[in-house]
C-alpha cells in the first residue's frame, strides 16, 4: 500500500461479488461494496449493531487482486483515500458525492 496523507482504512465484509470493468487502454476498475459494523449499548442498556455500507472503487493492480480473490462474503481490509465531488442533477440541484478510492487491499480470513 502506498503512503498517503489523505488516508482511510476500512475492515469489513463484501456485500456482493465485485463489479469489474475493463476500460480503454487496458485500464481495469473494480467496484466493491463493503459493510462495516459497530456494536454498542444504548442508554437503555440494549445492544445495538450499526452497519454502514461503503462503495469502494479500485484501479490497476488493486482492481486485479479484487477480481481474482474477492467474492461476496469475503472479509477484507482496504487502505483508501476520500475525495468529494459536486455536480448538478437533471433538475439543476447541486449534489455532493463522497468517493472512496482504494490504494491497496488485504484479504482477511480464509
Amino acid at each position: 500500500m502506498t503512503t498517503m496523507n489523505n488516508r482511510l482504512q476500512l475492515i469489513g465484509n463484501v456485500g456482493n461479488d465485485p463489479e469489474i470493468k475493463n476500460l480503454e487502454g487496458n485500464k481495469k476498475l473494480a467496484i466493491v461494496s463493503i459493510a462495516t459494523s459497530e456494536k454498542y449499548r444504548n442508554q437503555n442498556g440494549d445492544m445495538i449493531e450499526d452497519t454502514q455500507w461503503h462503495r469502494v472503487s479500485a484501479w490497476g493492480n488493486t482492481a486485479e487482486i479484487i477480481e481474482k480473490y474477492v467474492v461476496k462474503g469475503s472479509k477484507i481490509a482496504i487502505e483508501a483515500k476520500l475525495s468529494y465531488k459536486t455536480y448538478e442533477d437533471k433538475n439543476g440541484v447541486k449534489q455532493y458525492q463522497t468517493e472512496i478510492t482504494a490504494a491497496g487491499v488485504q484479504l482477511l480470513g480464509k
